[in-house]
């Protein structure tokens, strides 16, 4: 195992926060993205607000919408370089 690299943690950043960064990149409302996923809007506000968890389920739809990976959602603020990832 010692082709492998950890992973280093580069920002302080919620699952909650990374979900509104993804959703405002991408110029969606919370409504608009609670209708891509049908996710309650006031869940999506709810984990944006870290007042409930993402959960797996959860981050895999808003990962499709959002056109990014489950990972980015789910484990915001982890870096791993791209040679050294498994």
């Amino acid at each position: 195992m010692s082709d492998f690299k950890a992973a280093i943690k580069r920002l302080e950043i919620s699952s909650g926060e990374s979900v509104k960064i993804m959703r405002e990149l991408q110029e969606l409302s919370q409504n608009e993205l609670a209708k891509l996923t049908n996710i309650p809007q006031s869940t999506i506000s709810a984990i944006e607000n870290e007042r409930i968890n993402l959960g797996i389920e959860r981050a895999k739809s808003l990962a499709r919408a959002l056109k990014c990976h489950p990972a980015v959602l789910v484990f915001p603020g982890w870096d791993v370089e791209s040679e050294n990832a498994a």
